[in-house]
């Protein structure tokens, strides 16, 4: 059998993808002229963020990304991943996996690198009233106890960690400044579900108006990519029915 020439190893070396144990991974970059494209090297069990991690400490310090606790419950780490928004400290790099292109958040402007500015998701959550708002002197308030017939339409909604994954998967939001978004959505629908709130009639007459529930086209996108596995998209048809016969 003969050797294959040397130049042509070369490029059958080059087809087969990075070494073993490394991965591809290209990042968005603000500045044009920083670097994109960087091998890391593989531990297990790793994610996301350890390789933006690695890329800054070993590659470029000067790459920009945001993130805090490392188990899920701030969402200051959200990014996309081959074009899905992710938490980027809960998501696994399978084995198998070649490469990555990292993203910021679609949707919103970019600050530098990673990191965007989420003034405008946070303005739409505002715009729903998104804390509790007693119930007057003249009025005792209900109480949504754990064993409340109610209590579980709010059960399973409660671990919104304002992420903005479902925000940045939502064409709408991108394309209508307008339209609160399925965060602020389901931000509303578990205070309006909740009894011991006082404000269900002002809030369901604000998603009820310009911007709010029929600028919903269904299709889903924020139910799917919620990386704590909340469902907006239902939220959003609770909204809907409960603005013609409130639920309580």
């Amino acid at each position: 059998m003969v050797a294959p020439e040397p130049a042509l190893a070369a490029r059958v070396r080059a087809s087969a993808g990075p070494p073993p144990g490394t991965i591809e991974v290209t990042v968005a970059r603000s500045d044009p002229a920083a670097q994109r494209d960087f091998r890391v090297e593989r531990f297990r069990p790793m994610v996301v963020l350890d390789l933006l991690i690695a890329i800054q400490r070993e590659h470029d310090p000067s790459l920009a990304f945001r993130y805090s606790c490392r188990v899920a419950a701030c969402g200051t780490c959200t990014v996309r991943v081959d074009g899905r928004p992710v938490l980027a400290c809960q998501t696994i790099v399978d084995d198998d996996r070649r490469a990555a292109r990292i993203e910021p958040l679609g949707g919103l402007p970019v600050v530098r690198d990673l990191i965007v500015d989420l003034g405008p998701f946070l303005d739409r959550w505002r715009r729903v009233t998104p804390f509790l708002v007693p119930v007057g002197a003249d009025g005792e308030p209900g109480r949504a106890v754990p064993t409340a017939p109610d209590r579980g339409a709010i059960d399973e909604d409660l671990d919104c960690i304002t992420c903005g994954a479902c925000f940045a998967a939502c064409g709408m939001a991108a394309a209508d400044a307008s339209f609160l978004g399925p965060a602020a959505l389901l931000r509303a629908m578990i205070l309006v579900a909740d009894r011991r709130d006082g404000a269900a009639d002002a809030r369901l007459g604000v998603v009820g108006g310009d911007g709010g529930v029929d600028f919903c086209h269904g299709i889903g996108a924020c139910s799917e990519v919620c990386p704590k596995g909340l469902d907006p998209a239902r939220a959003i048809r609770r909204l809907r029915r409960w603005r013609l016969r409130p639920p309580r």
